[in-house]
């Protein structure tokens, strides 16, 4: 029986040996700097669409402020006016005129001509109403930031996860196409010892089913790739030649601190969606505040002028006043809204207290969740790596029973099968342990620059280039660029 090639696997650097040929090839053109987490990062919050808006956002509650303090300064408006009037008069004499005598009738039209102009200062000396508005101004300013600082560790996951799942995906992808060239091989070999008579019809087509099957899921990783590449330039507005890759000796270690209730008291002191939801508390109580006030009474300083003239035969000169007073309003009765509004205030406060304790008991159970999942992921890249190499041992029993005839080649195909999928379940466990401990950070509330800084540590420089495929092509650059056939390596 023909002895079937032997492919031992032996780098752990899957992704990166598989497109080498293509990286020298791009860096004889013009060499490129790869861009890290942390660049990437940066760029995302200088041009991430949504990030840029709840900017807008922040900028325009603090405006509000002080669109509320301006009714407790002063206020001065002017009035004025110019107008013509003419009066049209009629008077018939068929009678006697009032006191005696006869006369005609007389018919006489009167126009002219009036100006006047008004000046008037106020300031508000007691306006409860007012000064609690600008309090609730004050208190949407911090729920406010709290909620852009969400935004912007909003994006800072987002990133990251899309960063990783790129080389997810791309790993991903080279272990596919690394069992697509394995099972390929094994087709050829079917196929010539069908030829010669060592084996049955039925072997070739079970290796061509495999091959098929093979051919299927890297088709699907390659599209993976594809999706979560375009997702990258979505949240920064940019494309990359190439990003760096993470590292083999990254370390995996349990989340400090090491207590899942230390995790929550972080949560509970830092989380900016936590803490807005405390400020919205705040909000909806000085509206309370508000509504109440509208019972007070409100006491206005005032002075004003007023000039007028007029060009009438009877009139000589202008007329002009001035007044220097206080003004008191004293709401008695207003048809039920003061009370009305007190009630739907205190609505909306008993529902705000509702959302803070909805939102901490969410941020709880999510610390918890990402906190065991993080612990687990410990153990599960550890566990993948060892199926690494209880299954490439599998594989080279399988083959040497396969060459003295113990095993057939279905038992191969299966066992080649087995090991690719324990390379990309590796490659997944190691992105799975990066993207949730970030995560575990940011419902932590301390996901911030240094903590992207501390994770772009682990990238280990190497360069991985994407370009999408041309329209139309199954094999386009980066997904086949430099992936001849040859030995295909594994993770260490």
């Amino acid at each position: 029986m023909m002895r079937p090639r032997r492919t031992r696997l032996t780098s752990g650097r899957l992704a990166r040996r598989a497109l080498l040929p293509a990286l020298i090839a791009s860096a004889l053109v013009a060499p490129v700097q790869a861009a890290d987490l942390l660049t990437i990062a940066r760029d995302a919050l200088e041009n991430n669409a949504e990030l840029a808006s709840a900017r807008a956002q922040s900028g325009s509650v603090e405006a509000g402020r002080e669109v509320e303090r301006a009714d407790l300064l002063p206020q001065l408006s002017a009035t004025g006016s110019v107008a013509h009037n003419r009066q049209y008069e009629s008077q018939s004499a068929d009678g006697p005129f009032p006191g005696g005598g006869q006369g005609a009738g007389v018919a006489e039209d009167d126009s002219t001509n009036s100006l006047s102009l008004g000046l008037e200062a106020t300031q508000a000396l007691f306006d409860a109403r007012n000064r609690r508005e600008v309090e609730r101004a004050e208190r949407q300013i911090d729920q406010q930031l709290y909620q852009l600082a969400a935004t912007e560790q909003q994006v800072l996951i987002d990133v990251a996860t899309a960063y990783f799942e790129i080389l997810r995906a791309y790993e991903i992808l080279e272990a596919r196409r690394a069992q697509e060239r394995a099972i390929g091989r094994q087709l050829e070999q079917a196929r010539e010892q069908f030829d010669v008579g060592l084996i049955a019809i039925t072997e070739v087509d079970e290796a061509q089913a495999a091959f098929d099957q093979a051919r299927a899921e890297r088709i699907t990783a390659q599209s993976n790739l594809q999706v979560n590449f375009e997702a990258l330039e979505r949240l920064t507005g940019e494309r990359y030649a190439s990003i760096e890759a993470l590292g083999e000796a990254m370390p995996i270690t349990p989340p400090t601190p090491a207590e899942r209730d230390a995790w929550v008291a972080l949560a509970m002191e830092n989380s900016p969606l936590v803490l807005a939801s405390q400020a919205g508390v705040a909000v909806s109580r000085s509206s309370v505040d508000i509504a109440q006030a509208g019972r007070l009474p409100t006491v206005n300083a005032f002075a004003n002028y007023q000039y007028s003239d007029s060009d009438s035969d009877a009139l000589a000169g202008h007329n002009a006043d001035s007044q220097v007073g206080l003004r008191l309003n004293m709401p008695l009765y207003t048809g039920g809204r003061t009370r009305a509004s007190v009630r739907q205030n205190t609505y909306l406060l008993e529902s705000s207290q509702y959302d803070l304790e909805a939102q901490r008991r969410d941020t709880i159970q999510q610390v918890r969740s990402r906190y065991t999942q993080v612990s687990n992921d410990v153990s599960t890249v550890e566990a993948r790596a060892q199926a690494i190499v209880s299954n490439q041992s599998a594989l080279d029993a399988t083959r040497a029973g396969y060459e003295v005839g113990t095993r057939n080649i279905v038992d191969v195909l299966n066992a080649e099968q087995n090991l690719y999928n324990a390379i990309a379940d590796h490659a997944s466990a190691r992105y799975d342990y990066v993207i949730n401990l970030l995560t575990l950070r940011q419902q932590a509330g301390t996901l911030d620059a240094s903590a992207i800084q501390e994770v772009n540590a682990w990238l280990d420089g190497e360069s991985v280039s994407f370009t999408l495929p041309e329209e139309g092509r199954e094999e386009g650059s980066p997904f086949d660029a430099g992936l001849e056939i040859g030995e295909p390596p594994t993770p260490q």
